[in-house]
């Protein structure tokens, strides 16, 4: 298992190197990941058991790494923030609004008879289990409602790997600190220290690493170097720290940083031709714009005027800038956006009116890998839906792709996150904007075959196999 002393500590990018690496080794491997909080989610295969249901992106890659195919039970509760205080129930895939009602302490009783379910599943059917954690097990606070961290790691009675992004600064106190929140059987598990995205010469870690196993007892198994090999995201945070110094002359795709944007990972491909964008001035010398999925739509719409990018996004398209909505943004591009359900608390809102559509909030969700080909360029492309909403066309708006994609003059909009994934259609969409395609990514295989390879030769490997 692999716990982090922080969110963002690297965490699911080392589990999915082990994930490929031990599957390299002719092992049958299965991620798992107990309790997952993030609006990047996925959908599961059709023509599989369980196909079509909802689970975390990063998940989603472990499986890919591991070559197996994903399966929710690999991350059986996911919880999508829908404001700072709330967040939808996925569990095993489906939206479980019963549950989503709860407060936050009263869910566990509730969420970990499927916790153990999936993981003894899990457990009896794979040579190996490589489980992830959450934020921190050092969050006493949060000891008594833990499904994700330690009480996952006594459970299945797995080794803990715990990681620090020493980038950050301070990795050495994090390390020993969280030990210090351990009690004494939690720290039975902990079996080594991983310092994680380090940049510079390793020699001057010393004495560091033999001075906190003399605190602890616990050896530092690796020091990871900072990888520029990208992987699909797991949340928003990773915003933070992706920001790429872009020279507005030269021209850039804006996506719109929505407070609770979702499945941020499908822009990737963009590479350093993107620049996510929360005032209108950061729009100077942009030559498209994109409005990202949300999970609060209404709320992000809202946003949205209120920063000013809303208008600005109506008088680039008024200027015949591409505009692209996805999902989300899909939705806030049309006339109305109508919640008689209350789905997203019961209020009716104008969209942009850019396209000519109107969505109405539905309790179900569509959760769907979907292939279409677009008859606008001719290509046959892939992605998935996650959406509450169904969209009615209006006269104006041309429906490329019934329900799924349409196009009013130079705004396009879709439910299909992941259509620029398709290298065809984004080499076409920065066509339509001016711009030339970025340097093209790897495949994710070899991606994960290099990451796997090189984390792997930071780590004591042969002390890593001990422990299987």
């Amino acid at each position: 298992m692999v716990q982090g002393c922080t969110s963002n500590a690297g965490k699911s990018y080392l589990c999915a190197a082990l994930c490929r690496a031990l599957a390299n080794e002719g092992y049958r491997v299965a991620p798992f990941k107990a309790q997952n909080m993030s609006n990047n989610a996925g959908v599961t295969p059709h023509g599989q058991a369980g196909g079509g249901l909802e689970m975390g992106r990063a998940q989603l890659v472990q499986a890919r790494a591991a070559r197996v195919v994903p399966d929710v039970r690999m991350n059986p509760v996911l919880l999508k923030p829908e404001a700072d205080t709330r967040s939808q129930v996925v569990l095993l895939g489906r939206v479980e609004p019963e549950i989503t009602a709860l407060p936050w302490r009263e869910r566990k009783p509730r969420l970990w008879p499927f916790v153990q379910q999936a993981l003894h599943s899990l457990l009896a059917e794979y040579d190996l289990v490589v489980i992830e954690g959450a934020g921190s097990p050092a969050e006493v606070n949060l000891r008594s409602s833990d499904i994700v961290n330690m009480r996952v790691a006594l459970e299945a009675q797995a080794s803990v790997l715990l990681a620090a992004d020493i980038d950050r600064g301070g990795a050495f106190a994090h390390l020993l600190g969280t030990w210090h929140c351990l009690t004494p059987e939690e720290r039975t598990l902990l079996k080594g220290f991983i310092l994680n995205r380090f940049r510079g010469d390793a020699r001057l870690l010393a004495p560091a690493p033999e001075w906190l196993q003399a605190q602890t007892g616990v050896p530092t198994l690796g020091v990871v170097p900072w990888l520029h090999i990208p992987l699909p995201e797991e949340d928003g945070v990773a915003l933070d720290r992706s920001g790429v110094a872009l020279d507005p002359s030269a021209g850039f795709v804006a996506i719109a940083r929505l407070p609770r944007v979702s499945n941020l990972d499908e822009f990737a491909p963009l590479g350093e031709r993107a620049r996510w964008v929360s005032t209108p001035a950061e729009l100077e010398g942009a030559r498209a714009v994109i409005l990202p999925g949300s999970k609060s739509t209404a709320a992000d719409l809202r946003w949205l005027r209120e920063s000013g990018l809303a208008a600005a996004t109506t008088r680039l398209a008024g200027q015949g800038l591409p505009v692209f909505g996805v999902c989300g943004g899909l939705q806030m591009l049309g006339q109305t956006l109508s919640d008689p359900l209350g789905v997203e608390g019961g209020a009716s809102v104008p969209g942009l009116g850019l396209l000519d559509l109107h969505t109405d909030f539905a309790l179900d969700k569509t959760t769907l890998n979907t292939d279409i080909t677009d008859p606008e360029t001719g290509y046959a492309l892939s992605g998935y839906e996650i959406h509450h909403g169904q969209t009615r066309s209006g006269p104006q708006v041309q429906e490329l792709v019934p329900g799924r994609l349409w196009r009013q003059g130079n705004v396009r909009g879709t439910y299909l996150h992941g259509l620029l994934e398709n290298p065809a259609y984004l080499e076409r969409f920065l066509g339509w904007a001016g711009l030339p395609a970025p340097r093209e990514l790897d495949s994710l295989d070899a991606r994960l075959d290099a990451i796997a390879a090189q984390v792997k030769a930071s780590m004591d490997w042969d002390f890593v196999r001990g422990l299987l």
